[in-house]
Parts: C-alpha cells; structure tokens; sequence
C-alpha cells in the first residue's frame, strides 16, 4: 500500500476491510494478511489516514 501505488481512496478501503475484520475478533495479524500488507505498514497507513471505527 505504497503511494506510488495506491491512491488514498484504496488505502481507506483496504483499512475498512481490516476494522470490520477486527470488530468480528480477528487479530490484527490474520486482518492485515487478508489485505496482503504487513502490520507495520497497516499501522503506518493507520497513522496518515486515521484509525477508522466501524459502527
């Protein structure tokens, strides 16, 4: 989920999957596996973008 790859509409996308992913109790690791990026880069999109909530 680079820049030079993705534009900000996928990268937000991609951390929607993970939140509903982790709000039905799936660990952040299977989450971000799912998404095929590492949790490092998960946090790091999370942290440019903002932590999502899923209501």
């Amino acid at each position: 989920m680079s820049k030079n790859c993705h534009k900000p509409e996928q990268i937000i996308a991609k951390l929607r999957e993970v939140e509903v992913e982790r709000s039905q109790g799936t660990p952040v690791a299977q989450a971000v596996k799912k998404i095929a990026v590492t949790e490092q880069t998960y946090y790091r999109c999370c942290k440019e973008y903002g932590v999502l909530k899923v209501d």
